[in-house]
Order: C-alpha cells, then structure tokens, then sequence
C-alpha cells in the first residue's frame, strides 16, 4: 500500500511538473510570437535562453524563421522573431565572434525592444557615454553594411525614422520604425 501511494504521489508531482513546463511553455510561445506578423510567427521554431545562456528550442518550427520570447531582466519588451541569417547574426553578437559574411538577414522586434545603447553592443544599462536609446515597434536588417549608406548613425538617434544601431561595430544594423 505504502508503495502504491508513493508511486501515486510520484505520479502526480510528474505531472505538476510537466502541466508547469507545458504553462511555462505556452507562455514563452505567446511572448515569442508577439514579435511578428501571426503569418510569420505561427509556424517559427520558438528558443529561450536560460539565465546561463544556453538555447532551448520550446517549439520546432516548419517555416524557416526563429522567434524568441522577452527577456525577463530587461527593462522593456524585447521578443524577437527572424530569418536563419538573422539567427547566425545574432549568435554572432551573442558569443562575441565575427557576423557570417555575405548573410543579410531580417528580424521582427513589432512588441518593441528594450531600451539599449545605441553605441555599446554589450552595454546592460544606461551610463555616461553609452547612447541609451528606447526603441518602439521595429524591423532590423542585419550584416548588411554596404546597405546603410545614407542612413543617421548619431549616437543619439531619432528613433521614430530609420537609424544605423551600433554604427562602426560588425553588429552595426539598420533600426526601421514600423509606428
């Protein structure tokens, strides 16, 4: 009797466990697919970053775009939706190395993004010197520096018309308003 309970009660903690991580589940997916079009979102491969770093995939997609959820110790909403460039761009920036030549890609930020420098790639907050900038509902186009010829790179930009982010680094990238 005494095994039949635990394993009842082992039984039932499993599935708290696993009716958690499917709640949990849906909320990231809810948070990721807020960043694009439905037409885009509904069928990209959702991944979450934990806390260390490493990709989760919550979701495997059919349509050849990648969404991930907002970023919990932001300031502000930063769910992202792109192409596989924009993936290997970002991966890039992430891990500090040299953006993949000749791989333009596109990416969805339409829930906003979180307030950021516009100079410093790596900067986590604002400081004397670092250009923070908010941003609204964008779309980037990345690793395409011939392209933003023409466009503001201030440090201080007008963020309500096209700008160029993190101008003079290889993650520079061009910011579009979409309001």
């Amino acid at each position: 009797m005494k095994r039949a309970l635990m394993a009842a009660a082992l039984l039932a903690a499993s599935s708290f466990v696993a009716t958690a991580e499917a709640a949990d589940d849906a909320a990231l997916i809810k948070s990721a697919e807020s960043a694009a079009p439905a037409a885009v979102a509904s069928g990209a491969a959702i991944h979450a970053m934990d806390e260390k770093g490493t990709m989760r995939t919550v979701r495997e997609g059919t349509s050849g775009f990648w969404c991930m959820p907002d970023n919990p110790v932001t300031p502000g909403p930063d769910p992202m939706c792109g192409d596989a460039n924009a993936m290997e761009w970002a991966m890039a920036w992430i891990q500090k190395k040299e953006p993949p030549k000749g791989k333009i890609g596109f990416l969805y930020m339409l829930a906003g993004g979180t307030d950021a420098s516009n100079t410093d790639p790596y900067a986590t907050k604002p400081e004397e010197g670092n250009n923070w900038v908010e941003t609204g509902p964008h779309v980037m186009i990345v690793n395409a520096m011939d392209m933003m010829q023409g466009y503001p790179t201030d440090p201080k930009p007008d963020t309500s018309k096209p700008y160029v982010m993190w101008a003079g680094t290889p993650y520079a990238h061009l910011m579009i308003p979409v309001k």
